[in-house]
């Protein structure tokens, strides 16, 4: 294995890093916040949902205080809601089990609600300084590349990451790492020439193919919804159960096999979720005992039914 010229990618990093607010003020709940965040979330939405929630739950504990309906109205548009969830479980157990101070070892960050391998070795590395080597998909695609292979296996991504790790500097290391994914060694249109290790990459001439596309086809859902106004213009709006799809939010009436009869049809929306594209015909009628919509947490999906009904 050629190995990569760690110092010019650790100068280049700690260069041209993007000034992002867990960057210029990096305490361990403000880094934990943004990883959670970015797990599923591009970084310009992420950096106005961390600021929101920053600013309502400056600690751990004033989360573990709040309720999980409050945390999910603080996330709505951030999407994949059931990381707020957990989020909140998170907080009351760090208040619980840990004496309102989060745990600075991969170990026991990764027995935390909604932590897995990659967000606790991040969290652990940057927060705390502690050598554990990230792997995500910016660092699978520098590690395709600098290898040169088609598809690599999460342990061979692995062992690349644990083989180059500077453990003096691990936060550094796996932030450089990450950032040159995301800014130089990106999916389409590699900037090859403003690569701080491209004299060790060994498929630097291919790399717009490496790594090869992984192939999924989502699957296409359909879904009635019938919006029921009241007297005073407010949909009726229902809490979903605690577990499945937008779990714990608020919407109106959605389901695959609902009747329509004296309803009138508002027109089609087209929603993709990562695993799942969802065509839902929207219909409107008459209700009762409605809801306003800005006092409950709703979804991305739901705020586009209500704005197509004509209610915001």
């Amino acid at each position: 294995m050629m190995w990569m010229d760690r110092e010019a990618l650790l100068s280049w990093y700690r260069g041209i890093q993007r000034p992002l607010p867990w960057r210029l003020e990096p305490s361990p709940w403000s880094i934990l916040l943004s990883e959670i965040l970015l797990q599923q979330t591009q970084m310009e939405r992420g950096i106005a949902y961390h600021a929101k929630l920053l600013k309502r739950f400056p600690t751990v504990q004033s989360m573990a205080e709040s309720s999980v309906d409050e945390v999910l109205h603080l996330w709505q548009g951030a999407g994949y809601y059931s990381r707020a969830r957990r989020l909140h479980a998170l907080a009351l157990d760090v208040m619980e089990l840990h004496g309102g101070v989060l745990p600075n070892d991969y170990e026991g960050l990764l027995q935390l609600p909604g932590i897995g391998p990659y967000t606790a070795a991040a969290i652990a590395s940057i927060a705390f300084n502690q050598p554990v080597a990230c792997v995500d998909g910016n660092i699978r695609r520098v590690m395709a590349r600098q290898t040169n292979q088609e598809e690599p296996s999460i342990k061979q991504v692995q062992t690349f990451a644990d083989t180059h790790l500077v453990s003096e500097s691990p936060g550094d290391w796996n932030q450089a790492m990450m950032e040159l994914g995301a800014l130089v060694c990106r999916p389409r249109n590699p900037s090859c020439e403003d690569c701080p290790i491209a004299k060790s990459c060994k498929g630097r001439l291919r790399a717009h193919e490496l790594p090869r596309p992984r192939k999924s086809k989502k699957k296409i859902v359909e879904y009635t919804c019938i919006v029921r106004i009241d007297s005073d213009g407010f949909p009726e709006l229902h809490q979903r159960p605690s577990t499945g799809l937008f779990a714990g939010l608020w919407g109106p009436e959605m389901a695959s096999d609902l009747k329509t009869t004296n309803c009138e049809f508002l027109g089609t929306i087209r929603h993709h979720l990562s695993h799942r594209e969802m065509v839902v015909s929207v219909w409107k009628s008459n209700g009762t005992n409605g809801t306003d919509p800005n006092a409950v947490a709703l979804s991305t999906l739901d705020r586009r039914i209500l704005e197509l009904v004509g209610v915001s």
